[in-house]
């Protein structure tokens, strides 16, 4: 089943560039957070985005390419299966200008109720508008 796909450019500055002379690591990890925090904002109705904030419990990142100052490349993220409880995959790669993909990850969100301050079962409401098909 095909899941709706999330899309946003990124472009990599000096400051994002590491002594081996491509995009560091740990901006990858920063890229998926902020590819995926756009995804929500995207989506989520604005209740839910007042009641609930996503945290990552787990990170899977396959390096497979590197990306050098000024390359722009796109992050496509969509979910996986239904959740689990609390916890949800989600699936990213950054592809570069040639389309060809430079890093792959699935990461596992949990959902935590800003008025509990605890994780919750994903209400089904919350997530259905990203597992409806395209």
């Amino acid at each position: 089943m095909n899941r709706p796909v999330f899309e946003m450019a990124l472009t990599a500055l000096p400051e994002h560039i590491d002594e081996l002379g491509h995009v560091n690591n740990a901006v990858w990890v920063q890229w998926i957070q902020t590819v995926a925090v756009a995804h929500w904002h995207s989506i989520a109705d604005p209740a839910h985005d007042a009641a609930y904030f996503w945290v990552v419990v787990r990170h899977e990142i396959d390096y497979l390419r590197a990306a050098v100052a000024g390359d722009t490349v796109i992050g496509r993220t969509w979910v996986g299966d239904a959740p689990r409880g609390a916890r949800f995959d989600r699936h990213m790669e950054f592809t570069g200008a040639d389309g060809k993909i430079c890093v792959r990850a699935k990461t596992q969100w949990a959902i935590i109720d800003k008025a509990l301050g605890r994780p919750i079962r994903v209400p089904a409401e919350v997530i259905a508008p990203f597992l409806e098909p395209v």
